[in-house]
């Protein structure tokens, strides 16, 4: 990453983190953050991931968990590239923001970046054919989609990067 992302690293919540101050203008996002992130952790429903300049303010977060997507609700041509099962392992990425204080640095490039090479690392371990993002709305489905994500034919806001994609970035 660039010289501004330099002085920021990615670690698990935990509770010397801010998370009251944080804001990116998304009120569900903000809102988890502060009331339900913690409760998530300790059911191990998600992991919840931070962006930090100094190991307490919150410049970012994402969560990731294990999911499943039926295989008939993708496209015929991701379907012909994976087994025939009736549910296909994904890594979930269901909660994805930056802090209104340091967006516009490219610092979702740089929460993205680590979602998929933690992703494909873990996959080693526990099977992930991909991973899926639920974009909460337009401006999120196009930024998704600059990495190669594609949108799911039933469901649209659900978007889906293969694990054999997010490999070769990392190759």
């Amino acid at each position: 990453m660039g010289q501004e992302t330099s002085s920021l690293w990615v670690e698990p919540l935990h509770s010397d983190h801010d998370r009251q101050g944080f804001s990116c203008g998304i009120a569900p996002l903000d809102r988890y953050l502060r009331t339900q992130a913690g409760q998530d952790l300790k059911k191990r429903v998600a992991a919840v991931f931070i962006l930090t300049p100094d190991g307490k303010r919150v410049a970012g977060y994402y969560t990731l968990s294990q999911c499943a997507v039926e295989l008939d609700a993708l496209s015929e041509s991701l379907q012909k590239k994976l087994p025939k099962y009736r549910l296909v392992p994904v890594t979930l990425l269901g909660r994805f923001a930056v802090s209104r204080e340091f967006q516009g640095r490219g610092l979702g490039e740089h929460l993205l970046m680590d979602v998929l090479y933690r992703s494909l690392v873990n996959s080693h371990h526990i099977a992930s054919a991909a991973v899926m993002a639920d974009a909460k709305d337009e401006n999120a489905a196009s930024f998704y989609r600059k990495y190669g994500f594609i949108q799911l034919p039933r469901v649209p806001s659900r978007m889906f990067l293969s694990m054999a994609t997010v490999a070769k970035m990392f190759s």
